[in-house]
């Protein structure tokens, strides 16, 4: 660390402390040629991460705003909001695993589909014609047969039961 007092770029730490908000430590250094002491603040290096739109613009990722839509999406609905949680986790864990730091709007859409049709086929319809943004009804169509066809995972029966 250079001394902004002679320049010179040895020092020793004298003392180190978390803040009080915990979000940096203080540390005081000693400069090894005048002897004059000083602060420095270490801080974690908060680059956003990022969704690229449809229409190439840019967004920081928010996960708010993606539990809102599930939310919505979910409204009367029996899905636990833990559920919800988990697939607002696995989106952000989605953004933030790559090497980017960004991922298309379509592939964590894509992502959050598929978690919620697993968990519910109405709120799953929901979320999709926000998302997919149908131009008609034909393809609202389309992708509810799509859903219809789509086989079930067969019900295991509960033991004891006869």
């Amino acid at each position: 660390m250079k001394c902004p007092f002679c320049g010179f770029l040895e020092d020793k730490v004298v003392d180190s402390r978390e803040s009080k908000e915990a979000d940096s430590i203080r540390r005081r250094r000693e400069c090894l040629q005048c002897q004059k002491r000083f602060t420095t603040y270490e801080r974690i290096d908060e680059i956003p991460y990022m969704v690229v739109k449809k229409d190439g613009r840019r967004e920081k990722f928010d996960r708010q705003k993606v539990l809102n839509g599930l939310l919505r999406a979910c409204e009367k609905r029996p899905v636990p909001i833990s559920k919800l949680e988990q697939i607002v986790n696995e989106a952000e864990s989605f953004v933030i695993d790559s090497a980017e730091r960004e991922r298309k709007t379509s592939e964590v859409g894509e992502l959050i589909m598929n978690r919620l049709r697993r968990y519910d086929k109405v709120a799953y319809v929901r979320f999709a014609s926000v998302y997919l943004d149908f131009k008609d009804v034909q393809e609202f169509m389309s992708e509810l047969k799509d859903l219809i066809k789509t086989k079930e995972p067969e019900a295991k029966p509960k033991v004891g039961a006869k």
